[in-house]
């Protein structure tokens, strides 16, 4: 890697720019909701979400706290782990493509791609901000060894 690339990339200030910008999602999601509380409300009560305002409280706080934490590379991995499990769930709330007709069917299939490829991201910013642990070595096929 060129040193330039390796000084930028391993600058803290690079590291919180990378961690907002994967976080915007949610943290641009759970403040609009947050500012338009009845627009949040509205939202739930569209998927079925009931009392609707405590969904709308928990989402918030969800999205908020998660990023707040990702950001701040504090407790990284719960909220890591919290915004992954808050994608997930979206899925089968939000994106049900598989009950959908075209072409409404292959977007939500996208959508859902999407959210797939971010909870990827969500592991490995978890899985890098770990601290500093030793990398397990990959074993070496036809190495194994039988105890007897």
């Amino acid at each position: 890697m060129p040193s330039f690339i390796d000084s930028l990339v391993s600058s803290r200030a690079f590291g919180y720019l990378a961690r907002t910008i994967l976080t915007y999602m949610f943290w641009a999601s759970g403040l609009a909701k947050l500012i338009d509380f009845n627009a949040g409300v509205a939202e739930m009560s569209f998927f079925g979400l009931e009392p609707a305002p405590l969904f709308n409280i928990a989402v918030i706080v969800t999205q908020l706290g998660g990023s707040a934490l990702i950001i701040a590379n504090r407790w990284t991995w719960l909220g890591a782990g919290a915004l992954a499990v808050f994608t997930v769930l979206t899925i089968p709330i939000a994106h049900t493509f598989w009950t959908m007709q075209e072409p409404l069917k292959t977007l939500e299939f996208y959508v859902v791609m999407e959210h797939i490829t971010v909870i990827g991201a969500l592991m490995v910013v978890a899985w890098k901000s770990a601290p500093g642990r030793e990398p397990v070595p990959a074993p070496r096929l036809g190495s194994a060894k039988i105890n007897a």
